[in-house]
């Protein structure tokens, strides 16, 4: 049944399904980034969530953001890169951000975006229409705003369509920061893969929380 809020190993069990959902949606990630970069994106989101899920297997996990911070972790240090430096920062921002160590809900959710989101623009320097994963995060993170009283299914739908949302819209956009500046007008037509994988992970938390 929907969940109005997840315990310490329920979150878990959900990180385990973000992280499955982003390995089985490499070749996607793979075609997206190869529009638009060097096409490694897929590789690298495949190998950093892979060591998630070793790493929550192995590790002892006592609070809500500590099973965030725990994917951070992992993705930092298996990934290297920018990805492995932004994506590790998003989950270990947001997770020293959750405040009750005990069950994680839409308050919760609300705290992790949107310190998620303020980690990545600190520390990338790109900002909303810039296109890259903030234009699928920060629409996120103001949808987790705005339900962070509701029940943490129905938060995390109306989260996820927003993500989504971002995501369909960064194909509108002109690269302007990384790679795929280069391209200009060309990257025109094409989501950003960061945004993509961004989707995906809100997605699998929201289809975690409604069955």
């Amino acid at each position: 049944m929907p969940k109005s809020s997840l315990n310490i190993q329920e979150t878990v069990e959900m990180l385990h399904c973000v992280a499955t959902a982003i390995i089985a949606a490499e070749p996607e990630l793979t075609d997206a980034d190869r529009n638009l970069g060097d096409g490694d994106h897929g590789l690298g989101m495949q190998r950093g969530m892979t060591a998630v899920i070793e790493k929550l297997t192995s590790t002892s996990i006592e609070t809500i953001g500590q099973a965030f911070t725990t994917v951070g972790m992992a993705m930092m240090s298996s990934m290297g890169g920018a990805s492995g430096a932004i994506f590790g920062t998003m989950f270990r921002s947001g997770g020293k951000a959750i405040e009750n160590p005990h069950a994680f809900d839409a308050k919760g959710l609300s705290e992790l975006l949107v310190a998620g989101n303020a980690g990545v623009m600190d520390r990338g320097g790109a900002k909303p229409g810039d296109k890259t994963l903030i234009d699928s995060l920060y629409p996120a993170s103001l949808a987790a705003e705005q339900n962070s009283g509701s029940e943490l299914h129905e938060a995390l739908q109306e989260v996820a369509q927003a993500g989504e949302m971002g995501r369909d819209k960064s194909s509108d956009l002109i690269a302007t920061v990384g790679r795929a500046k280069t391209l200009g007008d060309k990257s025109i037509g094409f989501p950003d893969a960061g945004a993509c994988s961004i989707a995906i992970m809100l997605r699998a938390m929201a289809d975690f929380t409604s069955q």
